[in-house]
């Protein structure tokens, strides 16, 4: 399928690997350029190097911590761009008893408040133009909050419910703005999880793999190039009337009919 987006322009957040880096590659296969973002350099680098060449797209490459000023500054001066895709990592798990105000004003940096700052510089240049995508990277645990991630649970319905209201703000004007919701995807976050299992518990790494599998009815991890396949499709131009979603990419694990 065509998805009538190429020579269109992106930012894709957190986009050397994982789940960023699938939704680059599936943008950069429709003909989207790209600003990819990530904090470490040489891997940043060396993905946007490969998507280049295998793609033939336009890719910058731009090192820095997206969740600091100075670093969403340095992407955005590449703009405007037709399309966003928002992504930073996770805020470790742990108990309520463990997090202190600190600890959650540094989950509502990275996973609500980064967000909402790239939508807030981004959004008017598309409303100007008529056209716009946003795509953010959130969580399953919007749906069906996780006990062990209470700080990502919570920044991340504090984004959720910003776009639920912005999204219907800004349709009207050609823009739309949605959430992906990964369950168990094979990345790097996928591995740090499973390895505090495997310390908490002392058993193999594939025990831990195979039991979360089994509660996924798919019976496996996703994966990244099908995630950013999804992504890619809700930033086409055939995605215009779908608006303040939150779409899961769970492999059936969240058992709900909403």
């Amino acid at each position: 399928m065509d998805l009538g987006i190429r020579g269109k322009r992106a930012l894709v957040c957190a986009s050397s690997k994982g789940l960023g880096r699938g939704c680059a590659e599936a943008l950069a296969e429709a003909g989207v350029d790209l600003v990819m973002n990530a904090r470490g350099a040489e891997a940043l680098e060396a993905a946007a190097a490969e998507i280049r060449a295998r793609h033939g797209v336009a890719v910058v490459a731009v090192a820095g911590d997206i969740t600091t000023e100075p670093g969403r500054a340095a992407v955005l001066a590449y703009g405007p761009f037709d399309i966003l895709v928002t992504n930073a990592g996770g805020p470790p798990p742990g108990m309520w008893s463990d997090w202190s105000r600190e600890d959650f004003i540094k989950a509502f940096d990275g996973n609500m408040l980064t967000p909402i700052s790239l939508m807030q510089a981004v959004l008017p240049g598309m409303i100007a133009k008529g056209w716009g995508r946003v795509v953010n990277i959130t969580s399953v645990s919007v749906k069906a909050p996780i006990g062990v991630l209470g700080l990502s649970n919570t920044a991340r319905a504090g984004l959720t419910g910003f776009v639920a209201g912005t999204s219907r703000q800004v349709a009207g004007q050609g823009v739309t703005i949605n959430n992906l919701l990964p369950g168990i995807h094979a990345t790097d976050r996928a591995i740090a999880l499973d390895g505090a299992v495997v310390k908490a518990r002392g058993i193999p790494m594939e025990e831990v793999i195979a039991e979360r599998a089994a509660t996924i009815p798919a019976g496996r991890y996703g994966t990244a190039s099908e995630f950013g396949a999804t992504c890619a499709f809700l930033c086409s131009q055939h995605a215009g009337f779908i608006v303040g979603q939150n779409v899961l990419l769970d492999g059936g694990a969240t058992n709900t009919t909403m």
